[in-house]
């Protein structure tokens, strides 16, 4: 399987603008800008041909060169990142059997996690979709609900059939599962990482449609393909002991520069 990955990266965020150039400080006090910090997520990953990063903006493209990304310019049109990298395909030309989106804000993504998604995906020729869900234990659970007492937009959840196909996602804490779980519990609820593996079928379908109102509700781009009746594989994946986030508000900083000390993430 010929494998692309692609990170997406606009700067123009209506949360967090100039996200993907806000520097990360790790454990040895090294600064890496959000975008690098995704570059390095990405080249850990093993049997992928191809990574770029894809991007509008020539201050992330200047940032993605210097350290010696491959870059792919794309239009400013781009709703999301999943439309960003269907137009990567169209401007590479190449024949890719997937591609992954490895989203610019999750620097903490484990390779393990994308290698296990394009297992998953690879191994359901009926699916054309795939994204990683990870069990969330008590503690992970209570630090969403507190991001939603506050009104901030933490994590998104999963729910899914037996099957693995998606039902919902959503920036709300689902299912409700109405006790206080320990910390080293597990529990009913799965945090959506923010991950996709396309079939390139799937992929230019996607950009063909427009969005739905579940989409335009959440801010989900994924729920677009369920919308459509197309099913989303939901490929659990296992932290190995590694915390998890993603970046998605400038109290997130703080919060990953502190998982990455207490993991010793350079």
């Amino acid at each position: 399987m010929s494998v692309l990955v692609a990170i997406p990266a606009r700067y123009a965020s209506t949360r967090y603008p100039g996200k993907p150039l806000v520097p990360l400080t790790g454990a040895t006090g090294e600064a890496r800008t959000l975008i690098r910090r995704s570059w390095d997520a990405a080249m850990q990953v093993r049997g992928v041909d191809r990574v770029v990063v894809a991007t509008d903006d020539d201050r992330i493209a200047a940032e993605a060169r210097g350290f010696g990304a491959e870059v792919v310019m794309t239009s400013s049109a781009c709703r999301n990142g999943t439309e960003r990298c269907a137009e990567v395909v169209s401007a590479l030309g190449g024949s890719y059997d997937i591609v992954v989106n490895l989203q610019g804000d999750a620097p903490l993504t484990p390779p393990w996690f994308v290698e296990d998604l394009i297992a998953g995906l690879s191994a359901r020729p009926d699916m054309g979709v795939a994204t990683p869900v990870l069990p969330t234990d008590g503690a992970a659970l209570r630090g969403f609900l507190e991001d939603r007492r506050a009104g901030r937009v933490g994590g998104t959840t999963a729910v899914f059939g037996a099957d693995r196909r998606a039902l919902y996602f959503s920036k709300e804490v689902i299912p409700y599962t109405g006790k206080d779980w320990p910390d080293a519990a597990i529990t009913p609820v799965f945090h959506h990482v923010g991950v996709y593996a396309y079939r390139p079928a799937a992929l230019a379908a996607y950009a063909g449609w427009e969005p739905g109102p579940l989409e335009g509700l959440e801010g989900l781009e994924q729920l677009r393909f369920l919308e459509r009746g197309v099913p989303v594989l939901c490929v659990e994946v296992d932290a190995r002991g590694r915390q998890f986030w993603e970046l998605n508000n400038p109290a997130d900083v703080p919060r990953i520069e502190a998982m990455m000390r207490q993991m010793g993430l350079a």
